[in-house]
């Protein structure tokens, strides 16, 4: 067995997956990971942390012969490729300008595109078709646009809804951190419950209002979201078809075969 293992470094989490290369180029996702980033951990805490959450899946070492890294973090990819050569052997595919991609970056300044946006991109492209749209709910909520000529034309980038949470914390003295989840209700019988309502049904209506205006420029369009809250909020807006948790890797993962040869 020959596993690829990818990797989106972002900047609250980097998200690990594991893929069976024996099984071709739509081998589904194996295993996946998540741990927080932190910028401070050396290449020998990145190198020994990935190893031992492959062995706790059985996963024999040796057998991961390829990485790809999607990574928002720069300050972060001299200690991984380091973290990839001394333990496992590899030279890791970085997205980045360059790069083999399925989609034309068509904006003002395609080197500014992060490569998770890209992955979320080639990812919804391979599953779902053209035109799409994807909406990335993590540290910023991210919307990127794929035209029906397979043109990456641009997109949208707000604050993600812990950013909104923690601006709450810090900024109003009375109002303690919350935990974001579906409030039982839209109308919050206390603090706690109306912020979680706040937060919870203000994301949705944020989305929903910024696809309303998209779809109406893009009919047609298939919406897919992913991230981390993609299934605490996706389920509620009218306007996202699917919720793809593993979009990114997914990408990731069809980058590599296309880079593969070189």
């Amino acid at each position: 067995m020959s596993l690829l293992l990818a990797v989106d470094v972002g900047n609250t989490n980097i998200v690990l997956g594991v893929f069976d290369l024996t099984q071709g180029q739509s081998s589904p996702l194996m295993h996946s990971w998540r741990i927080a980033t932190t910028r401070e951990r050396t290449a020998d805490e990145y190198g020994l942390m990935f190893q031992e959450l492959l062995r706790h899946q059985g996963k024999d070492l040796s057998q991961v012969s390829e990485m790809v890294f999607g990574s928002v973090v720069p300050p972060l990819h001299p200690v991984l490729e380091t973290c990839s050569q001394r333990y496992f052997n590899t030279h890791p595919l970085w997205v980045e300008p360059g790069v083999d991609i399925i989609l034309k970056v068509a904006i003002d300044h395609p080197n500014e595109l992060g490569a998770d946006r890209i992955a979320n991109c080639v990812g919804a492209i391979e599953m779902h078709g053209t035109p799409a749209i994807t909406v990335d709910l993590g540290t910023a909520t991210t919307f990127d646009i794929v035209n029906n000529k397979c043109e990456y034309i641009g997109g949208l980038i707000l604050p993600g809804i812990k950013i909104a949470a923690e601006a709450l914390f810090q900024r109003a003295a009375k109002l303690p951190r919350v935990e974001i989840v579906k409030p039982l209700g839209i109308v919050g019988r206390n603090t706690i419950q109306a912020m979680q309502a706040g937060l919870y049904y203000g994301c949705i209506g944020q989305i929903d209002g910024i696809l309303e205006r998209l779809i109406a420029e893009f009919p047609g369009a298939v919406v897919v979201a992913t991230g981390g809250l993609a299934k605490t909020v996706g389920k509620e807006s009218k306007y996202i078809n699917h919720v793809e948790s593993d979009l990114t890797l997914n990408g990731l993962r069809s980058i590599w075969y296309r880079n593969r040869k070189k």
